[in-house]
């Protein structure tokens, strides 16, 4: 499954404010990336044309955007990256907004190999403790 970075970013924040509102709008994802709502509204399109979401089209539900599997899969496997990449930068005395904005960029580029590697030797290490 080949997502490209802009894909992944959209996905995560919705997934992220899906945890934080009861329903998510594209006006929410804009206002959160600071984005323009027409910019999120071409993503939208493209993410529902590839079946990573669905948005409402009836009645007074009009717009709420919800993952569909495949965009939650994608989404959880980001969001779990940047988590504990950021996480792991801050142990090792990165400033909060540089271990988040280097998240932001490493978890697009890693490798599942290389990932996973990395999350179980925290888990070995955390085992030790």
């Amino acid at each position: 499954m080949i997502v490209n970075e802009s894909a992944e970013n959209y996905l995560e924040t919705i997934l992220v404010l899906s945890k934080q509102l009861p329903v998510v709008r594209s006006v929410d994802v804009a206002n959160e990336l600071g984005f323009k709502k027409s910019s999120v509204s071409v993503a939208m399109k493209n993410l529902r044309e590839k079946n990573h979401i669905t948005v409402t089209k009836a009645g007074f539900k009009e717009g709420y955007i919800y993952l569909t599997d495949s965009g939650r899969a994608i989404a959880e496997m980001i969001y779990e990256r940047h988590q504990l990449i950021s996480s792991c930068l801050m142990k090792l005395g990165v400033s909060e907004k540089t271990a988040v904005e280097d998240a932001c960029r490493i978890e697009h580029v890693i490798s599942k190999e290389s990932f996973d590697a990395l999350k179980n030797h925290i888990k070995k290490m955390q085992k030790e403790q």
